[in-house]
């Protein structure tokens, strides 16, 4: 009898491995191997609302490089028989007080307004890792004298520091471009020291450095791409800032100067003919609702897909 039950036991202990053992195979199968950057574009592919923005940005940037090329107008060209024309099938948009064609110039207007944002968001990314990664590896008296210096900046309102450089300067791209990039990299070097704070004790940093790598290699191999997930987020929310900080400055009649159009520069001009000419006004600021609306969408998609604690 014994023998029996014992012959019964050690068949119910295989048929249990066996069904553990098929348990794990299915997880495998069903859960393939991903890289971190794999998964989180797994995910991001998943958020419909942040494919859509992502779909509609690439339409807008498209248009903003091929359409200004193709068109038979360009942005400056004055057609003195077509002044203030309503949108028709020969001017999409309609046109403006000197007869100037305002699908071009809206297309035109993209290519600055975007240029503008896309070089002060790379010049913030830049010069924010850079002092933040100082400062924050570094740590001690560097680490307290760099962020004094930034609460010293960001005590000013940034639009006030913008406003106030490009008084000094002539007005244009670069100053505008300039300007803004002054004070916007306190928000990414805070970040990025942050992250750095959390990430210079880990073990691999410790082993790099015992095995003789210098600070700039540590931060630049070993701490940026471990902190790059809230740093891309950081750089797509700093895109429509941007945006709207040009829009601003040419509103006002500080941005870049006539005959360059901006969306900043159409939506001004369209405001002064609101009541007689709404189109006008009405197509720029669709543009700069539209795109600023999606680079925030898509900001927020990314961060849910670059968030470790989101991963299943």
């Amino acid at each position: 009898m014994e023998t029996k039950e014992m012959e019964l036991q050690n068949l119910e202990d295989s048929l249990f491995e066996k069904d553990d053992s098929a348990h794990v195979n299915a997880d495998k199968m069903s859960r393939p191997s991903l890289t971190y950057w794999s998964d989180a574009w797994r995910r991001f592919k998943g958020n419909k609302v942040a494919m859509v923005s992502a779909v509609v940005l690439i339409l807008i940037i498209g248009m903003a490089i091929v359409q200004p090329m193709v068109s038979k107008y360009t942005y400056d060209q004055q057609d003195w028989f077509a002044i203030n024309q309503g949108p028709s099938a020969e001017h999409w948009f309609g046109t403006d007080e000197l007869g100037r064609d305002i699908f071009v110039r809206c297309w035109e207007g993209a290519r600055v307004s975007l240029m503008i944002a896309f070089i002060v968001a790379i010049l913030n990314g830049t010069i924010g890792i850079l002092y933040g990664g100082i400062a924050g590896y570094f740590g001690g008296v560097a680490d307290n004298l760099m962020m004094r210096f930034c609460e010293l900046i960001a005590s000013i309102p940034q639009m006030l520091w913008v406003v106030l450089l490009i008084l000094i300067m002539k007005p244009g791209v670069f100053p505008i471009i300039l300007a803004i990039a002054v004070t916007g990299w306190i928000g990414m070097a805070r970040l990025f020291r942050g992250q750095v704070f959390s990430l210079k004790e880990s073990e691999f940093v410790m082993a790099s450095r015992t095995m003789g790598a210098g600070s700039l290699h540590i931060i630049m191999k070993h701490l940026l791409p471990n902190a790059m997930s809230p740093i891309i987020i950081s750089m797509a929310n700093v895109i429509p800032s941007a945006i709207f900080s040009e829009a601003f400055l040419s509103y006002i009649g500080l941005g870049v100067p006539l005959p360059t159009a901006s969306w900043g520069v159409l939506a001004s001009d369209g405001a002064n003919k609101l009541l007689s000419y709404p189109y006008q006004l009405l197509f720029p600021s669709l543009l700069i609702c539209i795109t600023m609306l999606c680079f925030n969408l898509m900001g927020d998609g990314l961060r849910d897909a670059l968030d470790p604690r989101m991963r299943q």
